[in-house]
């Protein structure tokens, strides 16, 4: 009896059946015509990366090893600010595992930066400084990247957007005047964040004060010193540029030539990288390489080329910087797993 009153099983409606292996259809019936449309400039992107100049490969990888070795530099040169010391090799081993989990993990940045910040804790920098030093180093990469493309319009011929730019100088400055007032007068978060919030969850007014004194003093020792500042900013800089040349590099190594020069790729680069923060596709994978060839196109180097170059630049970028990045990975977790020192 209780198995007649057992409700039966819901059909999926029959339109339902016959959507997915349409839409299937329809995608591999718009790839075939894409590759029966792109086959030969493909086949000769292909044949010419078969082939690379020897040269050009070399020098394009010592480029990429360049860019993480300026980014950890950067981050090395902040944390000497507040007075933490580490080799450089372990700040460079920190920066290639920290750029494989951003890169290669869905929600990567979460990853990294949780990974980064157990480093410098083991490094000996206090909770403040590991946080400070992470912020800084995200701003100082950001703003660099900027800098960039206003360097790369303006060797193109190109006119800057001289308005934003402008408002990206004044909230930069507001921040770190922010947070100089909040260092100097800690009063102050108590007194605009902290009693508000309190008073929210119906706590007494000065729960949680001592915490954020303690931080606060911890974060007195960052000072970020005028000859560390300008070297961090020049690393940051250097690490952009890098990347754009071994793009270049790339592009003469698969035969390229004089088609374009460093300047479009300088301008293409900047505009797939700005492009590739708003992806939460791992790596940027399918945008970033697609702006590079629309943008390494539009600069006037042929099909042929301008795929091989990408080709190229993502097989040492991503596939070549990454691997060796887990590698460190592996190595930091088994030489160096000790629990990290309790937070104050």
């Amino acid at each position: 009896m209780a198995t007649l009153l057992q409700p039966a099983p819901v059909q999926a409606p029959r339109r339902r059946r016959w959507l997915r292996p349409v839409a299937v259809a329809l995608l591999v019936a718009l790839f075939a015509v894409e590759l029966v449309l792109g086959w030969p400039a493909l086949a000769d992107a292909l044949h010419q990366l078969r082939r690379p100049q020897p040269g050009w490969l070399v020098a394009a990888v010592v480029a990429q090893l360049g860019v993480m070795s300026a980014y950890a530099r950067m981050q090395r040169r902040l944390l000497r600010s507040a007075g933490v010391h580490a080799p450089i090799h372990k700040h460079v081993a920190v920066a290639y595992a920290a750029h494989s989990l951003s890169a290669t993990l869905p929600g990567g940045p979460a990853f990294s930066t949780r990974f980064n910040y157990q480093q410098m804790r083991r490094f000996g920098a206090t909770p403040a400084v590991a946080s400070w030093c992470i912020a800084l180093s995200g701003i100082l990469s950001a703003t660099a990247l900027a800098v960039v493309t206003v360097m790369g319009a303006l060797a193109t011929g190109g006119v800057p957007d001289w308005r934003h730019l402008a408002a990206l100088l004044v909230a930069g400055t507001l921040l770190v005047l922010g947070v100089r007032r909040i260092a100097r007068q800690p009063e102050t978060v108590s007194r605009l964040v902290l009693a508000p919030l309190n008073r929210l969850c119906r706590r007494p007014a000065d729960s949680g004060a001592d915490r954020i004194s303690g931080f606060l003093d911890q974060l007195r020792a960052a000072r970020l010193r005028p000859a560390h500042a300008v070297a961090a900013s020049a690393y940051a800089l250097l690490n952009w540029l890098l990347d754009a040349v071994c793009l270049w590099l790339c592009c003469r190594a698969v035969g390229g030539g004089g088609e374009i020069g460093l300047n479009e790729v300088l301008l293409a680069f900047c505009a797939a990288m700005a492009a590739g923060t708003i992806t939460l596709i791992p790596g940027g994978l399918g945008i970033i390489d697609s702006a590079l060839i629309l943008g390494l196109l539009a600069g006037g180097t042929a099909t042929s080329t301008a795929v091989g170059a990408v080709v190229l630049y993502r097989i040492l970028s991503f596939g070549f910087i990454i691997g060796m990045g887990w590698i460190s990975w592996l190595v930091i977790r088994r030489r160096y797993s000790a629990p990290v020192p309790a937070a104050a």
